[in-house]
Formats: C-alpha cells, sequence, structure tokens
C-alpha cells in the first residue's frame, strides 16, 4: 500500500510538472470506487439478512400453534340405524351334528390327516397358552408366549359344517391374561372376548365352521403387537365337505417376523424391543418360529413325482410374505386362504401378515430347493430360508446339470493379443 501511494505522490519532473496532480486525482477515483463497492456489499448483505429473517419469521408463524384457534367439525357421512326388526333369516342351512371327536392337532411341519366322514360332528379342540424360553437361534434364547407351548401354534384341521368346542387354558406360571382370536369364526372378536382369562384360568366357546378356508388364528389382548410379536399364532383349516384334491404330501409352514433388544445371532437371552416393532425393522424373519427350523435334520422331504401341498401362513406382526420355492414353479395356488385354485404356474405368491395360502406343486427331478421369502436379504441375513430334500432318479431331459465348465474370454480381448 505505502509503495502504491508514493506512486501517485512523486514529485513533478520538468517534462510533466502536472504529474502530481493527475496521480492524485486517480487515486481519488480508485478511493471512490472503493468506497461505492462497500457501500453496495453492505446493502446486498443486508438485503440476504433481511430476506432470511422475514423466511424465518414466515416459517415461524407457519409452524407456531396461535394461542387461539378454531378447529372445524370434521364432516361424515350418515349411517342408517339398524333395528332388530331389520333381521332377516340366514341365507345358510347349518346341517346336522352327528357323533362327537376330539381333533387332531400337529406341531409344524407336521399336518393332521385328510378328514374323511361325509358329515359334521362336534369337535373339540384344547389348547394351553404358555411363557417360556427357548432356542431361537444357536444360542439365541428368548422368552416366547406360545399356543400350546410352541411357536406357531398346533395347526387344527376340522370340517366345514362341524361345531367347534374350543377350550383355552391359560397355564398358572403365565404373567398376563391372553385370549384366542380364530379367523375361521363367525362371531365378535373371532372368539377373543370369549376367552380373555387370567392366568390359571379356562374358557370355552363353541362355533360353528361355516367357512372353508385356511385360516390364522392368534392372541388379541391388549397390547395385541405384542403378544403377536411374541410368538402366538397358528393356522386351522376348514376342509370343505367335498376335501381338497389328494395330494402326497402336506406341510405346516409359518413365517414371522421377531424384534429383539439385540442384533441378528446375537447370543443370550433375548427381549421384545418395541422401538424396532414400530418402525418395522425386525432382527429375525423365519419359518416356524426359529432359524433353520426347516434346514439339516429338519428339512421337509419328497420324491421324485410326488405331489407337494404346503399351508402357509403369516403371523406377522408387519410384513408380507414374498414366498417362493426356488427351484420349482407352484402349479396351482390357493390365493389368501381361500379353497379356490385360482392361480396356475406361478413363481412367487404373496401372503400379507394375519393371511395364509395353500401352494400345490409335482417335484419332477431330485435335489434341495430352497423355500425364501424373495424379499431376500430377509432369507440370507435375517432367517427366511428352508429346504424341501427331493430324493429320486434324475431326468436329463427335464434338468441336465452342468453340462461343461471352462475358461471364459471375451472376443475383444482375443483380438487384441
Amino acid at each position: 500500500m505505502r509503495r502504491l501511494l508514493s506512486n501517485y505522490f512523486l514529485p513533478p519532473t520538468p517534462d510533466d510538472p502536472m504529474k502530481k496532480t493527475y496521480r492524485f486525482t486517480s487515486l481519488l477515483a480508485v478511493l471512490l470506487l472503493i468506497a461505492a463497492s462497500a457501500i453496495l456489499f453492505t446493502r446486498c448483505a443486508s438485503d440476504d439478512v433481511s430476506a432470511t429473517e422475514a423466511k424465518a419469521s414466515e416459517s415461524s408463524e407457519m409452524t407456531e400453534t396461535p394461542a387461539e384457534y378454531t378447529v372445524r367439525p370434521r364432516i361424515r357421512g350418515s349411517v342408517t340405524p339398524a333395528s332388530a326388526k331389520d333381521a332377516k333369516p340366514n341365507s345358510f342351512e347349518l346341517p346336522p351334528i352327528e357323533g362327537e371327536e376330539v381333533a387332531t392337532i400337529t406341531y409344524a411341519p407336521e399336518v393332521p390327516p385328510p378328514i374323511t366322514r361325509t358329515h359334521a360332528s362336534r369337535v373339540k379342540v384344547e389348547m394351553k397358552v404358555t411363557e417360556t424360553i427357548k432356542e431361537r437361534a444357536d444360542g439365541v434364547n428368548y422368552t416366547f408366549w406360545t399356543f400350546g407351548d410352541e411357536v406357531p401354534g398346533p395347526f387344527v384341521r376340522v370340517r366345514e359344517g362341524d361345531l367347534v368346542e374350543f377350550t383355552l387354558h391359560n397355564h398358572p406360571s403365565s404373567k398376563v391374561p391372553h385370549n384366542i382370536d380364530l379367523h375361521s369364526v363367525t362371531g365378535p372378536g373371532g372368539g377373543a372376548e370369549a376367552t380373555l382369562i387370567a392366568p390359571g384360568k379356562s374358557a370355552t366357546f363353541e362355533f360353528r365352521a361355516l367357512s372353508p378356508g385356511l385360516y390364522v388364528y392368534h392372541c388379541a389382548t391388549a397390547p395385541v403387537g405384542l403378544h403377536v410379536a411374541n410368538g402366538m399364532y397358528g393356522l386351522i383349516l376348514v376342509e370343505p365337505k367335498e376335501g381338497l384334491p389328494a395330494v402326497d404330501r402336506e406341510y405346516y409352514v409359518m413365517q414371522s417376523e421377531f424384534y429383539t433388544d439385540g442384533d441378528f445371532m446375537e447370543k443370550g437371552l433375548r427381549t421384545f424391543n418395541q422401538e424396532k416393532a414400530l418402525q418395522e425393522i425386525p432382527d429375525y424373519v423365519v419359518f416356524n418360529g426359529a432359524v433353520n427350523a426347516l434346514n439339516g435334520d429338519n428339512a421337509l422331504q419328497a420324491a421324485v413325482g410326488e405331489t407337494v401341498r404346503l399351508f402357509l401362513g403369516n403371523g406377522g406382526p408387519n410384513l408380507t410374505s414374498s414366498f417362493h420355492v426356488i427351484g420349482e414353479i407352484f402349479d396351482r395356488v390357493y390365493t389368501e386362504g381361500g379353497i379356490e385354485a385360482n392361480q396356475r404356474n406361478v413363481q412367487t405368491t404373496a401372503i400379507p401378515a394375519g393371511g395364509s395360502a395353500m401352494v400345490e406343486f409335482e417335484v419332477a427331478v431330485p435335489g434341495a430347493y430352497k423355500l425364501v421369502d424373495h424379499a431376500i436379504f430377509r432369507a440370507f441375513n435375517k432367517g427366511a430360508v428352508g429346504t424341501l430334500n427331493v430324493v429320486g432318479p434324475e431326468n436329463k431331459e427335464v434338468f441336465s446339470g452342468r453340462t461343461s465348465l471352462e475358461d471364459y474370454r471375451p472376443a475383444e480381448e482375443l483380438s487384441s493379443n
């Protein structure tokens, strides 16, 4: 700066007596330009600050709740009141009840045999509720809340038209009340109100199995999500009076997820985590209540040429299953638990939480077929993978297996050499 200023105040020379005046005038112009720029910058900065403050003020006005405000009423359509005088005769006829029997119930993956009788009966079903520590994975334990002392609960098979006498026992060692809501029940709560019982109590109610199909049952005691998340669900089949098509093998597979205070496969006694459940971020997504419940010695079995039927359920409590058998195509799918095979040649079928499906397929070649939730990280990173081992002769016309193995070099690499 000193050098710059000195250039403007050099003494005049004989050949240019006005040099000092010229340089002073130039300096004054530079200083005025700098001052004008500073004023302009300050004004722009001030404008930016004012705009920012205005936006902040506007945002504050939009988010702040005024001290006094008016809530306008919601607009709803009217509902015509119902009267007992409006009641009509039911459109169905109840078949007569002949005889009495105790239901055969089984644990996953086993399914009770098809019902061969041709009449409706009184069928007695008893189920106990327990709260018990079991293994979810190797070295990973959990306090499950169960029907029938297992997760999933037992598979129940009755016939269309049966009068089901259902008794629920809540074990004295339980810490909380429980009940059961069977989706196969036509009546309030699916039986939940009738069976709400404290530890050490039992309750019985009856229902007619009016509608054939594959149904989920679960605990519906508040908080419902907690009871379901701890393992309280299973399947009941109301077999149509004409029966289902004959198959060689039937299996019971139920998917569900668990939300715990640890990571996947973190060892120890794990407990339920409410925050993970609310955000629907499970640590485990599994078949039949545990990691590897359908692998190794627990794998499903079939022989070449046999037709397999899978009774599939999804206990949730949150996720929809994308059920797939790797290397198989479902010949018939009974979607959403109905009794009509309404899809053929299906690769993957969706099963909503609290829903079910039946799939049938003939196995053509031997091998290990993987059952997965095709939301694929659930399968290979959270546990939703099982196995169907098929034995029998090879059929090279259907599946050759590997016929060659050799090095691969792209053509552009070959040409460059």
